[in-house]
């Protein structure tokens, strides 16, 4: 057991070059060691699933649920497609842009296609105008029109398709960067499919060189090698690649993949109908779990042909151990009766371990449940606490200003009234034509609104300054805490967004307001619609990835 899983670590960290010397069937044994802990692989890719989904749930906007649920049908896409569907149309629902919509549309004709639902994928197609895309979304256009005929074709079985497939293939391919690793994967396709296996072998060698096994293409680079020594009849060498390739759709939770089928066809040419049955069961599984429509009508035929042969050989070696065991029974009755006592104690315990197991994991399911909910609680006692301290600051604050103006408008009447009793008017008159006093409470009042919204939230000057480009950042001049658009802002992000309601505080016309709002949304280092969004989430605990 350790050393299969120390040569399944060589094999996801080693170069072509690295274990071309270990041999295939070493290679294979480690799919194997693989396949038996499957899944544990998909328990862990139900986990990602079950966190999208939970964030999707919450999600607070429109463009939330649309991001969530493009990532939960791009997290579906090659696991199960009828629930990549389900996701793909909630993203489109969401979709505010014409480029978003027409990007979730191409995405959906692909998952129609791997379904069998052509007709939906086709309607889907027609609609949209090659010509009115954006650049961006040329390749997506071409690539659902190739994979549209390619599963089409695979489905009919008629060559006009394929060419179609090709010819889609090639305008995909003059859209692509030549750099990127999709331009070469596609390449590579297309060159084997001409019969140019020279060329191809080099570019797959190079790009084998080049990628890393845990990157999203690394299957198909070693899926299209396996396919390329396959075509050469380099048996060995194309089990090699077919397993690397299956090894990392296992251990990914990719459910449509071609390579596993590929290894029980060669198992079967070789005459090990064990290996052939085991690993097509395998691969009908998981066409049937994702839904790949295609894989599953050919993998039933070839598995109830794999099927027959196996059961065909255990019946063969049914009998013959029916024999030895008559054989061994006129040896030794006693011995049979023995054996059979040990099996049946044997069976017992096996029992009762796998049902310890199975408690076990539900019990460990169930901690984490509970470890999950009590770090939700925790966070949300969190926000609680500091929004009941922000609160009792807040009252505070207000107590000691309401005082403080009480105490001033006392002293201003009683300053009044001795005027008037002592016939001082003039000076009367003109202390109530001054606004001096009115200009000086104003002031103080807005050095008063400042230290008090800077005790609440201290780093507002800088992460509101983050949310600004770096050659347009707002400071206070010296003497000042807050300038007239921190201080704009700082009504905001305490939830007094309306333009009237701050022209009245700060003593400036409506007009002023609306223009130093605009020009700092124009200033932002963030989506312009989102500026205010992200101001008022200054100073708030935040989820991870949000």
């Amino acid at each position: 057991m350790r050393q299969a899983i120390f040569l399944f670590f060589l094999l996801l960290t080693s170069t072509n070059s690295a274990f071309a010397n270990i041999s295939a069937e070493a290679i294979l044994d480690s799919l194997d060691q693989t396949i038996a802990r499957k899944q544990e692989y998909e328990q862990q890719k139900e986990k990602e699933l079950s966190l999208l989904k939970e964030w999707l749930r919450e999600a607070a906007t429109q463009r939330e649920e649309f991001d969530l649920s493009t990532r939960l049908y791009e997290a579906y896409r090659k696991y199960q497609i009828d629930s990549a569907i389900v996701y793909a149309q909630k993203a489109l629902k969401n979709a505010k842009t014409p480029e978003n919509v027409q990007h979730t549309h191409l995405q959906l004709v692909i998952l129609y296609s791997s379904t069998g639902m052509f007709r939906e994928a086709e309607t889907i197609l027609q609609r949209l105008n090659k010509n009115e895309l954006p650049k961006s979304l040329l390749a997506d256009y071409y690539n659902a029109w190739r994979l549209f005929f390619n599963y089409y074709a695979a489905n009919v079985q008629l060559p006009e398709y394929d060419q179609k497939t090709r010819t889609y293939r090639d305008s995909l391919i003059q859209v692509l960067n030549p750099e990127s690793m999709f331009f070469r994967i596609n390449q590579a396709e297309s060159l084997i499919e001409k019969g140019e296996t020279q060329p191809a072998g080099q570019l797959l060698t190079n790009m084998l060189g080049e990628i890393n096994p845990e990157n999203e293409n690394y299957a198909m680079v070693t899926f299209l090698k396996g396919l390329l020594h396959e075509i050469r009849e380099e048996t060995e060498k194309s089990q090699r690649f077919f397993a690397l390739s299956a090894i990392n759709d296992i251990r990914k939770s990719t459910k449509d993949n071609s390579s596993i089928q590929h290894l029980a066809a060669l198992a079967y040419e070789q005459g090990n109908i064990e290996r052939a049955f085991q690993y097509s069961q395998v691969a009908l599984n998981d066409a049937l779990f994702c839904n790949v429509q295609f894989r599953t009508y050919y993998l039933t035929q070839f598995f109830t042909f794999i099927n027959a042969n196996y059961k065909e050989k255990i019946e063969k070696q049914k009998n013959q151990l029916l024999l030895f065991l008559f054989l061994i029974s006129l040896l030794s009755l006693f011995l049979i009766g023995a054996v059979i006592y040990v099996y049946k104690q044997k069976d017992k315990v096996s029992g009762i371990r796998r049902e310890l197991d199975e408690m076990n994991k539900e019990l460990l399911r169930l901690n984490n449940n509970i470890k999950e909910k009590n770090n939700q609680l925790n966070e949300r006692n969190t926000l609680l606490q500091d929004a009941n301290q922000i609160k009792e600051e807040y009252i505070a604050h207000f107590f000691d200003l309401c005082s403080s103006y009480i105490n001033k408008l006392e002293d201003y009447r009683k300053s009044l009234n001795k005027k008037a009793v002592n016939g001082e008017h003039e000076k009367l008159f003109k202390m109530l034509k001054s606004t001096s006093i009115i200009e000086t409470e104003v002031e103080e009042l807005y050095r008063n609104f400042d230290t008090i919204f800077l005790n609440l939230y201290p780093t507002f000057v800088e992460e509101f300054n983050q949310l600004l480009t770096d050659e347009e950042k707002s400071e206070p001049k010296n003497g000042e805490k807050l300038n007239t658009e921190l201080r704009i802002f700082a009504l905001v992000r305490l939830g007094i967004t309306d333009s009237v309601k701050i022209a009245s505080f700060l003593r400036y016309s409506l007009s002023t307001i609306y223009n130093y709002r605009t020009k700092a949304r124009n200033r932002s280092a963030v989506p312009r619609e989102k500026f205010e969004e992200m101001v008022m989430k200054i100073g708030t605990l935040r989820k991870p990835n949000q």
